[in-house]
């Protein structure tokens, strides 16, 4: 069976394997540029969470809840969200673990965590990414990142599409989006976190003319990408 990924728009990513649905840093409501709806959201089985922040943390909480799906984030987060009656799985950076499904390893990012409540900000814990292995296929999510030289060392992981991040300002541009597709040598990169915000505009077709390390793929809200 090939994975499928679908791009639900800013770094929303849900990816289905056999037995295994996913969606990764769930930001629907609120976010503008997207026409998905939450009940258009089935049968997930898990749900992954890079950080606190609302366009990440995003739609957790109910979505976790519809579809009884369990939560995959830093101890912080997932404490946090244990406590609101979710069933969660704990990691940390350079974690990795053997679910049923296949195998998860939380890597760092360069970012901040903070989860918004009514009565201010929760401390978050540390932000990560997450390389997905399932049936021998492997995704690279970086969350919310700034360029690393950690990610050099994720060219050993043989990655087979990298999610990355490209709008600037919050996370890495362009050009330092280019430089990780150098560093982690994915077979593919499909770009993310941009356009949602007038801060974080960028053309995903300057990266795809920039990047020489990787074939790039770009999809619209709601298109789908099986290899």
């Amino acid at each position: 069976m090939k994975m499928k990924l679908t791009y639900l728009g800013h770094s929303a990513f849900v990816v289905e394997e056999e037995g295994f649905k996913a969606i990764i840093d769930p930001y629907i409501t609120g976010n503008s540029l997207s026409n998905i709806k939450l009940e258009d959201i089935r049968d997930l089985t898990h749900i992954f969470v890079s950080h606190g922040h609302g366009d990440h943390l995003g739609d957790t909480l109910e979505l976790a809840k519809s579809n009884d799906a369990l939560v995959i984030a830093n101890a912080e987060i997932s404490n946090y969200l244990s406590g609101m009656g979710l069933n969660t799985h704990s990691m940390h950076i350079g974690g990795r673990y053997k679910f049923d499904f296949g195998v998860v390893k939380l890597t760092p990012a360069l970012h901040g965590s903070g989860i918004p409540t009514e009565d201010g900000m929760l401390y978050g814990g540390n932000p990560c990414g997450f390389v997905i292995e399932v049936n021998n296929k492997k995704i690279y999510h970086a969350g919310d990142t700034g360029l690393t030289m950690d990610m050099k060392l994720l060219e050993a992981e043989n990655i087979d599409v990298a999610l990355l991040p490209i709008g600037g300002n919050f996370t890495m541009d362009i050009d330092d989006a280019v430089i990780a597709t150098e560093f982690i040598k994915p077979k593919l990169v499909i770009p993310m976190h941009y356009d949602t915000f007038p801060l974080i505009k960028a053309d995903p077709n300057d990266f795809k003319t920039q990047n020489k390390y990787s074939d790039t793929k770009i999809l619209e809200i709601g298109e789908s990408y099986e290899f």
